[in-house]
């Protein structure tokens, strides 16, 4: 039996749109033909760089708070950066933003630190903008099937 890769999904959570979002994220990621691909969920709060240097590909979530992303995601990032830098290097990353306006800040933000880490974005991120819609769902459990699948195929 092949090796299970690990998928972390790190997001934000704090409605419960927003945590429909990362289910719909986690259920595409756990799809049923996804057969060698352990999803593990935390919050930004409670996952740390050992929980990065464990993982072989990252999902981040955030909402768009005054232009920048959760205090909670940045929180995080301020954790993990160091103990991660040139440990982490290359590790596949994707995003999604709930925005309630545009998203570019927060976008831009998630960019500046991933870059700094040498981290591999491996699609655009998804920007779920202006006011709640369930297509956002559909989105997100495509990205996270994407990631998942990716990762099971061993394309990432």
């Amino acid at each position: 039996m092949e090796a299970q890769k690990k998928l972390l999904v790190v997001a934000h959570v704090p409605s419960p749109n927003t945590l429909k979002l990362r289910q719909a994220v986690v259920d595409g990621a756990r799809h049923e033909d996804i057969e060698n691909v352990e999803v593990r969920v935390l919050a930004p709060l409670e996952a740390g760089p050992e929980d990065v240097m464990a993982c072989d590909a990252i999902i981040l979530g955030t909402t768009e708070n005054l232009g920048y992303m959760s205090g909670a995601l940045k929180d995080f990032f301020d954790r993990s950066y160091y103990p991660c830098l040139e440990k982490t290097e290359g590790l596949p990353f994707a995003c999604y933003i709930r925005a309630g306006h545009d998203g570019t800040g927060t976008r831009r933000a998630i960019e500046s630190i991933t870059t700094g880490l040498r981290w591999k974005r491996i699609q655009e991120p998804l920007i779920c903008r202006g006011d709640y819609r369930d297509e956002f769902e559909e989105q997100c459990r495509e990205l996270g099937l994407y990631v998942a699948a990716s990762l099971d195929a061993g394309l990432i």
